[in-house]
């Protein structure tokens, strides 16, 4: 970092230590680190705290991380959302040390950036801060807290996942929670999915239906296949939508009349999904419906339709 750049850092104005900040931004200079988090820590103005947290945010390195963490707490808004931004691109777990004090800090919304700096870290020193802030009063924090145990694969959380999914008051903390169950091996997470696909939101049961299909692995359930035939009348497409996807992939033969009927449907989307299920379960009983189908007006049907037909005659020829 030259001289000159280094007084302008240091520059009575505002302005003028903002443009050196741009300056050395371009310069990439990693000597003046060390002045831009003093910037970041202790310049009057807002706009120059800012575009240092913007600039410490491409540096990734312990002193950085830390110096983020702390801007967390600045007085100006737009600073700790720029902190908060910065941290959600960390990649090296060597950060997690600098992040992890903050997730037990008296502000929401520092415990929330904190999780998700730690999410894609996916360091296991996370799972039992996170497993602790599923509890905590603001759904935000829980979001994240979630949001760290699914990236973590952390199979012990399950239990706590589960609870959230069935009882926590937020829609999006449900929502997530869902989602997140979808990294179970074992059909203990089936009651809360099946309690899922029945909540009051639809963006809950729409995550559950989708949940489900990703969980054919599990021995095959009927209460599962039953739940999602009748969430094919579900009020809202997009449930319906992932229901058919979904009793595809569990090769659901009972769900042939009700996916066939949706082969009708108004919307495109669902008479698309419906012939994909039916060929994937496989049922010949599926291709009178099919053939029927093969002069829908959308060509994106017509495919589907013949993928299926075709699916199926082969699986008839197969002695």
């Amino acid at each position: 970092m030259t001289t000159t750049l280094l007084a302008r850092l240091h520059d009575a104005d505002a302005a003028t230590r903002r443009v050196a900040l741009l300056q050395l931004a371009d310069a990439e200079d990693a000597d003046a680190l060390p002045d831009v988090i003093a910037l970041l820590a202790h310049d009057p103005a807002p706009e120059v705290r800012l575009e240092a947290a913007r600039i410490l945010a491409t540096w990734e390195q312990p002193d950085t991380v830390a110096a983020l963490a702390r801007a967390l707490e600045d007085v100006d808004g737009a600073v700790r959302h720029a902190a908060a931004l910065g941290l959600t691109d960390l990649k090296s777990p060597d950060s997690a040390p600098a992040l992890l004090p903050y997730v037990d800090h008296a502000n929401a919304f520092v415990r929330a950036a904190a999780l998700r700096g730690l999410r894609e870290l996916r360091v296991p020193e996370s799972e039992a801060p996170a497993l602790h802030a599923l509890q905590d009063v603001d759904a935000a924090v829980r979001r994240e807290a979630v949001a760290v145990l699914g990236w973590r694969k952390h199979v012990g959380a399950l239990p706590a996942l589960a609870e959230r999914a069935r009882h926590d008051a937020d829609v999006d903390v449900r929502r997530a929670a869902v989602g997140a169950l979808g990294l179970a091996t074992d059909a203990a997470v089936l009651p809360a999915l099946l309690a899922a696909l029945r909540d009051t939101a639809w963006r809950v049961r729409e995550e559950s239906a989708s949940t489900l299909g990703k969980l054919r692995a599990l021995a095959p359930d009927a209460h599962v296949t039953q739940a999602l035939v009748e969430a094919l009348a579900d009020a809202y497409w997009q449930v319906r939508l992932q229901a058919a996807r979904a009793l595809g992939r569990w090769r659901a033969a009972h769900a042939v009349d009700a996916l066939a009927a949706l082969l009708t449907h108004p919307i495109s989307n669902l008479r698309k999904e419906a012939a994909l299920a039916l060929g994937e379960i496989g049922e010949p009983s599926a291709l009178p419906a099919l053939r029927s189908a093969e002069t829908d007006g959308d060509p994106e049907v017509v495919k589907a339709v013949r993928i299926a037909l075709a699916q199926i005659e082969s699986a008839r020829a197969t002695p």
